[in-house]
């Protein structure tokens, strides 16, 4: 990771901006089994002095985590293209998938899209799954 004071000449057309982040990370393909760079940028309002670097980084890999489940939602469950956007359905259904999620990792399943393709061919698994044999 890469961190800029965005001050003086290097201000950026931003508001409240003080640093620039510039984050390189390699991740693996198990499906290619090959290796890829990927660069993203930042930027954030806190100064140097407020925030260097190591802690920078703590923040966007707490971040990133976030990121991981909303991609993991928005694959598995088209949670993007759900079409419930007012009252209380969205949260409602976010608690849905949620406590999905929660019971088959409770029960040890690691592939949840897997799963939920498998048990949408016999809803009896599910049942069992919540201990209705």
């Amino acid at each position: 990771m890469q961190a800029v004071t965005c001050l003086g000449p290097l201000a950026l057309d931003f508001p409240h901006a003080a640093q620039a982040l510039r984050i390189r990370r390699r991740r693996y393909n198990p499906g290619t089994g090959r290796w890829s760079t990927v660069t993203v940028h930042a930027i954030t309002n806190l100064t140097a002095e407020q925030a260097g670097p190591a802690e920078l980084a703590d923040w966007l890999c707490g971040h990133w985590s976030i990121e991981v489940l909303h991609q993991f939602r928005d694959t598995t469950y088209r949670d993007d293209a759900c079409r419930l956007r007012t009252g209380n359905a969205p949260r409602a259904l976010a608690t849905l998938r949620n406590t999905a999620i929660s019971l088959f990792r409770l029960a040890g399943i690691t592939s949840i899209a897997q799963t939920l393709r498998r048990n949408s061919q016999n809803s009896h698994r599910s049942l069992k799954l919540l201990g209705f044999d």
